[in-house]
């Protein structure tokens, strides 16, 4: 009798240390998998420009890139005095070292200055060095006519990833996106452009355009009018951001930390 009950005390004792070591080891299965679920998910968090402004206050950003000519530059701005209003300009180093007047004649008027790069490359084929340097290389012509450096970025042809984010933030500069696109650079008449608009238009917009197209500058006069009458405020991108305490949520919306 002495016999079995050892045996059975044993048996018991080993079932129960088995047991043990198993859900011990599946346990710090499970944490590790969390641990490395939420690594994964931090590491691969994707760095994103604003596209739109999460905003009560009833206004848009009105932007406009240059990179092509200045022909329309004096019909741009003598429309813009008109309608007392004051946009963004983003501005390529190369076309800043051709048309430097024109520079100088939308910063006197009192519009902002953003940097669109130096050459206008694809960003993202660039190193983190070479982006930062087409940054301020265009920020530095900005500043040698204007006398004021600019914090707003956007880089051409609306291309970004985690390295072209990175650098301009590292420098100090927000990278701005748009949200709703006039495709006046394919040609579109002024009518056809606002039809793209006309129903979309919503507080905290950035808006795209260029000047050196076909019809921006015959057109800006009546979209200006109409965006106004909707009761909307046409600002600056600097007028409409936050320019700090805040997040960027999943589609680009920058909203204000509460």
């Amino acid at each position: 009798m002495f016999l079995v009950f050892n045996k059975q005390k044993i048996y018991t004792y080993a079932v129960s240390l088995v047991t043990v070591v198993v859900l011990f080891c599946v346990a710090s299965s499970f944490n590790h998998t969390n641990q490395n679920t939420v690594q994964t998910s931090v590491t691969n968090q994707k760095r994103l420009p604003i596209y739109h402004v999460q905003t009560e206050e009833n206004k848009v950003a009105f932007t406009m890139n240059c990179a092509w000519n200045a022909d329309d530059i004096d019909s741009i701005l003598e429309t813009l005095k008109k309608n007392d209003t004051k946009i963004t300009f983003f501005m390529v180093g190369d076309w800043i070292d051709k048309f430097p007047e024109a520079v100088k004649k939308i910063q006197e008027a009192g519009h902002e200055i953003g940097s669109h790069s130096n050459t206008h490359p694809h960003v993202n084929n660039l190193s983190y060095e070479e982006n930062i340097n087409e940054i301020e290389k265009s920020n530095d012509k900005i500043e040698k006519i204007t006398g004021n450096r600019t914090k707003i970025y956007r880089a051409p042809y609306g291309e970004y990833n985690d390295t072209v984010i990175k650098a301009a933030q590292d420098k100090g500069y927000q990278t701005i996106q748009w949200n709703l696109d006039t495709l006046d650079y394919t040609g579109l008449t002024g009518n056809e452009m606002w039809n793209r608009l006309k129903d979309k238009i919503k507080p905290g917009d950035i808006i795209l355009s260029h000047n050196g197209t076909k019809h921006t500058a015959d057109a800006l006069d009546m979209l200006l009018k109409n965006i106004k009458a909707k009761g909307v405020e046409v600002v600056r991108v600097s007028d409409l951001i936050y320019q700090e305490s805040y997040t960027i949520n999943n589609n680009g919306t920058q909203i204000k930390n509460k």
